[in-house]
């Protein structure tokens, strides 16, 4: 499997059995989705960047997630969207849906969210791309077993935070998110979270390639360069 971040919360998963896109919003891949294609996309949220924009409003011709209302990029207008938990099964990619929240109040301040657990090519990854809480022992179960998380951080999901999910959900393999430009300063939430792993010197990749054979032992964090960063 290849895992390449885009920017925010934005992820592909790239494996023999199929392609995901997580939370390919047009503000990050832009409309067109710069050529980026999946066989299955999803949304965790809204988009904050589009929410009361031109580029929020609605058009006739174009396609948009059923429960939320997403514009989705044209270049992945064919794809099967998921925005709303759930358990689905497309192709041979499975997909669980899972109630979360935005904030650490239950959404009473941003809103719900949905998480995301993959199974593509054996392994089992999870996206929860805005989280603001630790996670409920009923949310643990429902996430069931995984191999890889993908989480962002930042602004609403502190450093301690982060880590505590990862021991949540006794993920090897970690691939944070920034979420901001403060989380990603070098006094933001991602150098605290990397503090907090006991990361020294990260050295971020273009993309991560894993197999179920590869994936290592103990947890691990791989820091992902940005596609598309000018």
């Amino acid at each position: 499997m290849e895992i390449i971040w885009f920017g925010g919360s934005c992820v592909r998963l790239k494996g023999r059995e199929g392609v995901v896109a997580a939370d390919p919003f047009r503000s990050i891949v832009g409309p067109t989705g710069r050529g980026i294609t999946a066989d299955v996309v999803t949304y965790g949220h809204t988009d904050d960047v589009e929410v009361g924009s031109r580029a929020g409003k609605a058009s006739k011709a174009e396609v948009r997630s059923y429960q939320l209302g997403v514009p989705v990029p044209t270049s992945i207008e064919k794809a099967f969207v998921l925005d709303s938990p759930g358990e689905y099964e497309i192709h041979d990619i499975l997909a669980t849906g899972v109630r979360t929240f935005r904030d650490a109040e239950r959404g009473r301040v941003r809103g719900m969210g949905t998480s995301f657990v993959f199974e593509l090519d054996g392994i089992y990854v999870a996206h929860l791309g805005d989280v603001g809480h630790a996670l409920s022992q009923d949310t643990i179960s429902e996430f069931g077993h995984v191999d890889i998380l993908c989480l962002g951080i930042g602004p609403q999901l502190s450093a301690v935070h982060a880590v505590e999910i990862i021991s949540q959900l006794d993920a090897n393999l970690v691939v944070p998110m920034p979420l901001s430009d403060a989380a990603e300063a070098p006094e933001g939430e991602l150098a605290r979270f990397l503090k907090e792993m006991s990361v020294a010197d990260p050295q971020p990749v273009s993309k991560l390639n894993v197999t179920i054979s590869t994936v290592p032992k103990e947890t691990a964090v791989v820091l992902l360069e940005q596609r598309g960063r000018s």
